[in-house]
């Protein structure tokens, strides 16, 4: 955070991030229940699976907007 109290791009980011994240184990979480069921429904645990990918490939895309690869 900068001296004016307001956040920085790069805490903004951090902060998206950790939602993002978070996101990402709910639907760990509702997809797991879900395939716990007798009666799994296949086509909405599909759209989970899938909206859990895309979700973990925007984490992966910000991280490394956050934390680049330095080589040495």
């Amino acid at each position: 955070m900068n001296d004016s109290g307001q956040m920085d791009t790069q805490d903004v980011l951090r902060v998206e991030l950790e939602v993002m994240r978070r996101e990402h184990r709910d639907l760990d979480d509702a997809i797991e229940a879900l395939q716990t069921t007798q009666r799994a429904d296949q086509l909405q645990l599909g759209r989970l699976k899938r909206q859990k990918l895309a979700l973990k490939d925007r984490i992966r895309r910000l991280e490394d907007r956050l934390f680049p690869d330095i080589i040495a």
